[in-house]
Order: structure tokens, then C-alpha cells, then sequence
């Protein structure tokens, strides 16, 4: 059987396209691994610049944390802080990086040592891939929490100076002497009140219970009341003078009751106002303030007969005074020397003095007796206290002063008249108001301890710095 076969333009065309996508394959197979290495040659070549980027700013942050790690090394060496992880030898910025990379490698989002906020920016910055390791070590270094007494200012600051404590309410004539060159006006205003009651029995007790005389009982109620102005004045820084003026006021109230055979009552009230005894005085610091060391001042006093006396007050004609004395009428000189200790926050202070009174020739006749020469009774005086100081504007003190007066001579017509010997103690207290720097306010009592003492004395006073 004969079988034909027929030519088609068709499969000749399809077998010679095969035949030529056969020959051209290995052709297209090498142009197509070309192109696919220089793709990857490139991206190798920025992520090596990348790379490098990225060690370079490493680099930086590492030379940052290291000036960081020496300042606070430095800080914690003078503030005696705890080191960050206790016994831990590695360093600060070890043991972030070790935080840093537990975090990039699957750590908590809320850190407990780290934190949250700026930190876990930081972190997630890490993880996309921008910025990077040096990028979350910042932020770990701005959040970490520092333990220990670390100062509230910031480093390199200088501690604020120590504020000195000055003690200010020390009695009068017991304190610091005035800066060079400084004036301080003292104006002042001093109360006194003394009352003494007396029985007087004048005859003769023939036995216990029967007296053959008169009784007499004194009731002396007396008030004065002195301003002054005083002025201080440095000359060196070791020595000062001061000069005070005072206006004295006086009243007197003495009620005399005489039982004989009827009750004899009269009471008698004097008063007497006007200028007082000039004061001036002098102050010099014998040795230099020393810690530990006490502080001596000698002190000079000159007290001139400025005040209306008690002999040139004017006399009725049975020897009673018309009025009240405004001074001592004698001249007066006192030397002294006060210790101060200082021994923070107080000041304890001592002091000893002689007052020394100049005789005075009187050559006067009172009712009908006539006074000649007069010798005031000097006197010695101490005192011993201390002064606190309770913050740096208030401050108060606490002492007590002992003056012994010695007896008074008087010439009498022919004959000396001896009176007796007194015993002043008094209790001091006082405190101090700094109401500005160049203003105090102060107050200085006194109370009688013993029978010649007055009652009560009140001193009040605002120094003004100039």
C-alpha cells in the first residue's frame, strides 16, 4: 500500500523557530547570570558603605561614652555615691551594650533598667535598622537611672558658701566690734521698775512682844524710763568707738505709814526729766579670731557728770529733795575685758569690769546739815552667759550679772557717814531680729535676783548699719 505524504508550510516554519530557540538558550543564559552578579556586586557595595557609616559613627558614640563613663566616674568619686551594678567589674558602657543587644535580640519592651519612652525609641530605631547600635546607646545614657546621693546641680558646679551664722543678742557692751570704716546708729529706749518695801521699828523692846517707840513702814514705788542714741564707728577692724546720748524720765512714789499712839500715813511722789550722762567708750580686740580659740575685747569707759545730780536738785527746808535726779553726778571711769567663744551655732560669753566713781567736794547745806566731801562706792561687775544662734536672722541669750558696790563716804559737818555695801545680781535674757541686712531688732531683759537689785529692766533697741 502506497502511502503519500503532503508538504506543509506550517510544521516547517514551527520545527525551524524550535531549532534556532535551541542554538540561541545558552546565549541568553550567560547575559541574564551577568547582570544578576553586577546586581549583587552592587548591593554589596552599599551595604559596605553602609557598614562603614555606621562603624564610623559607632566609633564617634564610643569616644562620647567614654568622656561620659570618665564624668561620671568623677562625679561619683567625690559624692561617695555606690557604683552603678554594684561589685560588677565591667564598665558602664559594657554593660549598656550588653542591655542594648539583649533588647535588639528579643527583650522586653518595657526594659526595667532602661525604662520606656525616649529609650525604647531608641531600641526600636535599633531594630529598623536606622541609626543603630550607637543611636540606643544614647538613649539608654540619657534615661538610665542614677542611684546614690548624686548632687541636684549639675556637674562641675560649686557648692553654694556657707551662710555665717552671727550671734547678735548678747547683752549690752557684749558683742562684735564694728567692721573698718562702718558706722551703726543705735537708737534705744530702756525701762526700769524697782519697788521695796521697808518696816522700820524706832525705840526700845523692853521684853519680847513690848516695844516702846515707833514703827514705820516704806512702800517706794519708782519708774524711770531713758532714750538714747548711740552711735559706733570703726576705725581699724580691730577697734571701735561709741558715743551715746541719752534723755532720762523719773517718777518716784514713797509712801511713809509711822504707828505711836495714832497712824501717821504720808506719801510723797517726785518726778525729775532731762538730760542724762553722756557716755563714751572704746572697744579693742586683743588677739586675732583663731578656730577653736576664745576672743578678748578690752574695754574703756568714760562717763562724764552731764545729768542734773542728786546734790543739785533743789531741798525743802527738812532736807527732802523737790525733785529727782537725772544722773550720778559724779565722773566715772570703767575698764574691762570680755571674753566671746564661739562654738557654732552658739557663743558663750564672760566679762569682768571696774567701775571706778571720782570724789566730788559737795560743800553744801542740806536742811540743817552740811555735806562736804562725797566718795562714791566703786564697783566690780561680771557677767557669764551665752547667745544661740536659732537660724541665720533669729537668735536669743541667756547669762547672769553680779555687781558689787562698795560702801559710799560722806562727810557730814565734822564726821564721815558709811552707808552699806550692795549686792546687784540680775538674771539676762535677750534674743535678736535681723530685719535686713543693715537692720536688727533687739531686746535685752533683766530681772533682780537679789534685795538692792531693780525688779526689771527692759532694753529695747534697732541698730541701723551704714
Amino acid at each position: 500500500m502506497t502511502r503519500h505524504f503532503t508538504f506543509r508550510p506550517s510544521l516547517l516554519a514551527l520545527t525551524a523557530g524550535l531549532g534556532l530557540i535551541s542554538l540561541a538558550s545558552p546565549a541568553m543564559a550567560d547575559e541574564a547570570d551577568g547582570k544578576r552578579l553586577e546586581r549583587i556586586e552592587q548591593m554589596m557595595r552599599q551595604y559596605e558603605e553602609r557598614l562603614a557609616a555606621q562603624e564610623k559613627r559607632l566609633a564617634e558614640q564610643e569616644a562620647r561614652l567614654k568622656s561620659q563613663e570618665t564624668e561620671l566616674v568623677a562625679l561619683r568619686s567625690r559624692t561617695a555615691a555606690p557604683q552603678l551594678a554594684g561589685s560588677d567589674p565591667r564598665t558602664t558602657r559594657e554593660k549598656l551594650r550588653d542591655r542594648v543587644l539583649a533588647y535588639t535580640n528579643g527583650g522586653s519592651p518595657e526594659d526595667p533598667v532602661l525604662g520606656s519612652g525616649s529609650a525604647n525609641a531608641a531600641l526600636a530605631t535599633v531594630r529598623a535598622g536606622s541609626g543603630g547600635y550607637a543611636t540606643a546607646l544614647a538613649g539608654a545614657m540619657q534615661v538610665e537611672p542614677v542611684t546614690g546621693n548624686t548632687p541636684q546641680r549639675p556637674v562641675g558646679e560649686a557648692p553654694p558658701p556657707e551662710r555665717k551664722v552671727e550671734v547678735t543678742a548678747l547683752p549690752e557692751r557684749v558683742g562684735v566690734l564694728t567692721p573698718r570704716g562702718k558706722f551703726v546708729m543705735t537708737p534705744s529706749f530702756e525701762y526700769v521698775r524697782s519697788s521695796s518695801n521697808r518696816l522700820v521699828f524706832r525705840g526700845v523692846e523692853i521684853v519680847p512682844g513690848i516695844q516702846l517707840g515707833v514703827i514705820e513702814a516704806n512702800d517706794a514705788d519708782r519708774d524711770s524710763a531713758v532714750g538714747a542714741i548711740g552711735l559706733r564707728y570703726g576705725l581699724t577692724r580691730r577697734f571701735e568707738i561709741e558715743g551715746r546720748i541719752p534723755y532720762v524720765y523719773r517718777h518716784d512714789r514713797v509712801t511713809t505709814v509711822a504707828q505711836r499712839d495714832e497712824t501717821i500715813s504720808r506719801t510723797i511722789e517726785l518726778d525729775g526729766q532731762g538730760a542724762g550722762d553722756v557716755e563714751i567708750s572704746a572697744r579693742y580686740q586683743i588677739n586675732e579670731v583663731r578656730p577653736g580659740k576664745p576672743i578678748f575685747v578690752a574695754n574703756a569707759r568714760y562717763k562724764p557728770a552731764t545729768g542734773l545730780g542728786p546734790y543739785d536738785v533743789g531741798y525743802d527746808e527738812f532736807g527732802v529733795a523737790k525733785e529727782l535726779s537725772t544722773g550720778s553726778g559724779f565722773d566715772a571711769i570703767e575698764g574691762g575685758v570680755t571674753m566671746l567663744y564661739p562654738t557654732d551655732p552658739a557663743v558663750i560669753f564672760a566679762s569682768l569690769s571696774y567701775l571706778h566713781n571720782l570724789p566730788k567736794d559737795i560743800d553744801k547745806e542740806i536742811g540743817d546739815a552740811m555735806i562736804g566731801r562725797v566718795e562714791p562706792g566703786d564697783s566690780i561687775g561680771a557677767s557669764l552667759g551665752f547667745g544661740l544662734s536659732l537660724n541665720p536672722r533669729f537668735s536669743v541669750s541667756f547669762g547672769y550679772s553680779h555687781n558689787y558696790i562698795f560702801p559710799t563716804k560722806t562727810e557730814i559737818g565734822s564726821t564721815w557717814q558709811e552707808s552699806n555695801s550692795l549686792q546687784v545680781g540680775s538674771i539676762l535674757m535677750g534674743w535678736s531680729f535681723r530685719l535686713t541686712e543693715k537692720l536688727t531688732l533687739s531686746n535685752n531683759f533683766q530681772f533682780g535676783v537679789t534685795s538692792d537689785a531693780p525688779g526689771m529692766q527692759a532694753v529695747f533697741s534697732l541698730p541701723v548699719r551704714f
